[in-house]
């Protein structure tokens, strides 16, 4: 009877306690990471470089919550002679403008040796994106992956057994300081194409090509022995694959395999199949593949430069099928790739992807405001430069968000940029007679909670029949994305085919060659939000800019973004 008695208690207990556990795992958690930022000895391609590392890793870290948590990164800036700042793209920093992690924009750099904590919370589940954001240090590999996943007991529109990472990214060998050094020089020194492209930081550059410093280049050092990822025959594997490319549009392929495309930039899309799925640098994307192919084999994963004639060989990783040797090379050649300027198929897929019909966030059926983006390569006291409108823009020393906020508006100029070009007259076919531009730092103030039409329109740059493809990215909001076009875009027609009823949502959007995307978005994130190409050397070119809405709505301002600049003042340290 006593151990009945005793037996029943411990039943009740347990119970007890699994009630208490499943209740607290529905509620939001705080998740805190400590980092340390080094430059470390890398052969991410079998070349030796420096590299920045988090905790000593390249790519960094993968940061995996769920919505609704609050995410704390204690960073402390061991670099010793190089300034930091650590954005966290997609994530909208709604309430936390000072986190954003743009320098020059939100928040003063992070010193060497001082440590600065960004605190904020995912508020949607999805797939982002953490890289540097002062000066070209992300592509020296400081970046790596957030995964947010639903809360428990939600149930996502698609179902798989397996949840795998894959970061792409280009390589250079030369120094961040020596690209940015020939880009900001006369005469100018382009930064050329990358080495290598890595998958989740491996990659094979060939040692014997001429020049290498045989010294330096390694084949069989196991840190660029080639990315591989194990799979189970019949098992069906959802795949965040994305791109922090410098300077690269890439497509990916699984050899053998299709990828039903589910997700973009945090949003269900409607499912449509592609056998090669063509990533700009910043954006995000769920694939699935189910391994339904030979299992005695091994398959590629194949990476290629497109949109750029480009002598980057494919980056390579390996589709594993378990029991077989994750090193087993495949018994065939690894797929060509698309030709780098066939631009219809990536225009295709950008108009493929569409809101999922069950997850339609409806957008506004007017805009308040369009602001229309001529990108121009042009020339600015011999200078070349990236340009909005003819405006390039550059960072002043104190952060607008702190010049804003304590009404330091001296610290930048105060005309506000053009909302269009001379579109009538202006020729986006050819080399400008003229192509002179001017340098700013003013930005757009937005009226707060209105609706904002943004009009990218490509154009040809200053070489004879060429126009690059620019992916543009939206700080502190997702837009919708209401078409796309070739040529010039016409502000009396072309609104008129907008999509209305089921665009798709993203924070990183392309403008294809010679041809123009339109998107739109609510200004109702008080804060500063900067907007630019996401290709590291035509921001640092000066092809961006900045939107200020509600900045009277943002709370108190820590002090640890502070002391440059005017804001000297301000910080305590």
């Amino acid at each position: 009877m006593v151990e009945h008695f005793h037996l029943g208690h411990l039943v009740n207990f347990l119970v007890l306690c699994l009630l208490i556990l499943t209740a607290v795992s529905v509620e939001a958690r705080v998740r805190h990471h400590k980092w340390e930022v080094k430059y470390e000895y890398k052969s991410p391609d079998c070349f030796k470089k420096l590299s920045i590392s988090i905790n000593g890793k390249t790519p960094g870290p993968t940061i995996v919550a769920q919505q609704g948590d609050t995410i704390v990164v204690e960073v402390k800036n061991s670099l010793l002679t190089e300034n930091l700042a650590i954005h966290w793209h997609g994530i909208r920093q709604i309430g936390t403008p000072w986190a954003d992690g743009t320098e020059g924009i939100t928040q003063c750099p992070v010193v060497p040796g001082d440590t600065f904590v960004y605190k904020f919370v995912v508020d949607r589940p999805g797939t982002y994106l953490y890289h540097a954001h002062y000066g070209m240090q992300r592509q020296a590999g400081l970046q790596g992956m957030i995964k947010v996943l639903v809360p428990n007991g939600v149930v996502e529109p698609f179902p798989y057994d397996y949840d795998r990472n894959i970061l792409l990214t280009d390589w250079y060998h030369k120094s961040t300081y020596e690209q940015a050094t020939g880009l900001a020089s006369l005469p100018f020194v382009w930064v050329g194409e990358p080495q290598s492209l890595l998958i989740h930081g491996r990659g094979r550059f060939n040692c014997s090509t001429p020049g290498t410093d045989v010294a330096l280049c390694n084949a069989t050092n196991p840190q660029c022995s080639p990315y591989s990822m194990i799979v189970i025959p019949g098992k069906t594997y959802r795949l965040r694959i994305g791109s922090l490319t410098a300077l690269s549009a890439l497509s990916f392929k699984i050899e053998g395999h299709n990828m039903t495309v589910v997700e973009a930039d945090g949003y269900y899309v409607e499912p449509f199949v592609v056998q090669k799925l063509f990533l700009y640098s910043g954006e995000t994307y769920s694939v699935l593949i189910k391994a339904d192919q030979d299992p005695s084999r091994n398959y590629w994963a194949s990476t290629k430069v497109v949109s750029r004639s480009s002598a980057t060989p494919n980056g390579l990783g390996i589709i594993n099928y378990y029991p077989n040797h994750p090193r087993r090379a495949p018994p065939t050649i690894p797929p060509a790739g698309p030709h780098w300027n066939d631009v219809a198929p990536r225009v295709a897929q950008s108009v493929a992807i569409k809101s999922h019909k069950d997850f339609i966030h409806a957008p506004p059926k007017t805009s308040d405001r369009v602001i229309v983006m001529l990108n121009t390569q042009n020339r600015v006291n011999g200078f070349v430069r990236w340009s909005v409108n003819n405006v390039s823009f550059n960072m002043p020393h104190t952060p607008y968000l702190i010049a804003l906020k304590h009404n330091l508006l001296h610290t930048f100029e105060q005309t506000p940029p053009p909302d269009n070009y001379n579109h009538e007259n202006y020729d986006i076919s050819i080399v400008q007679p003229n192509v002179n531009a001017t340098t700013s730092n003013s930005i757009y103030r937005l009226k707060f909670n209105t609706t904002v039409d943004i009009i990218l329109q490509n154009a040809n740059t200053m070489n004879p029949n060429n126009s690059e493809t620019h992916p543009w990215h939206l700080h502190g909001h997702d837009f919708w994305v209401m078409g796309y076009g070739n040529g010039k875009f016409n502000q009396s027609i072309d609104p008129k085919n907008y999509n209305l009823v089921n665009p798709i949502m993203k924070n990183t959007i392309p403008v294809h060659p010679y041809g123009w995307t339109a998107l739109r978005f609510r200004a109702d994130n008080p804060g500063v939000w900067a907007f630019h190409c996401h290709i590291e050397s035509h921001f640092f070119m000066g092809m961006g800019v900045v939107f200020e809405e509600g900045i009277e709505k943002v709370g108190k301002l820590p002090t640890s973004i502070m002391g440059c600049g005017d804001s000297k003042r301000f910080h305590r340290p």
